[in-house]
């Protein structure tokens, strides 16, 4: 893991380069590995120092996990934007919703953040339907256009969408787990034979 540069007592680093190193802890130790007085240690600061930023772990966790998902969200505009069918897109999009593989450090926070999101308040609850509402909304637009298009069979783009994360969403704790029989190469060949079966089956 690339460690972020030690400054100096009075210098706090900016909140971008604490947020990546968190991740990058998660990456290299997982969550276990991941305390406040380690990740101080590694951007120069106290822990003390680290809760006057972000309060608690949980806060840590969920910007964490925003810095995360704005990267993926980036990503996932300029995939959706390039040339090709609505499938191919789609497709991709699936890609990049999907684990990369057991213990990816993306999904692994996000079980984490699911799980303490129980005893979350409003506001947190809030900022985590934002990032599911983002990928929610892409694909939606990404079926209206392949439904217009005549790509893909005329479904309640909403309803099916919600379906499909849904799908993604049990697949992704199954490998981010490492559960048998779920590696990421099966399970985006179940996805595809699942759109073939409902989205594409029958569209000429």
């Amino acid at each position: 893991m690339t460690r972020a540069p030690r400054r100096g007592h009075h210098a706090a680093p900016p909140r971008e380069d604490v947020l990546a190193a968190a991740m990058a802890t998660v990456a290299e130790r997982g969550l276990d590995g991941l305390t406040m007085a380690g990740l101080g240690r590694e951007v120069g600061m106290s822990s003390g120092h680290l809760l006057y930023y972000f309060r608690t772990k949980d806060e840590l966790l969920l910007q964490t996990l925003e810095w995360s998902e704005r990267r993926l969200g980036a990503e996932r505009g300029a995939l959706l934007a390039r040339p090709g069918t609505a499938r191919e897109r789609l497709d991709a999009y699936i890609g990049l919703y999907l684990p990369a593989g057991h213990r990816d450090p993306h999904w692994t926070l996000w079980l984490e953040v699911w799980g303490r999101s129980q005893n979350a308040d409003d506001t947190a609850r809030s900022r985590q339907a934002a990032i599911e509402g983002a990928w929610h909304r892409d694909l939606v637009a990404l079926l209206a256009e392949g439904i217009s298009r005549g790509e893909f069979r005329p479904v309640d783009a909403d309803r099916f969408a919600a379906r499909l994360r849904a799908l993604l969403d049990g697949f992704s704790v199954h490998v981010t787990v490492g559960i048998p029989g779920t590696g990421r190469d099966q399970v985006l060949a179940q996805a595809a034979e699942f759109l073939d079966e409902t989205l594409t089956r029958g569209v000429h």
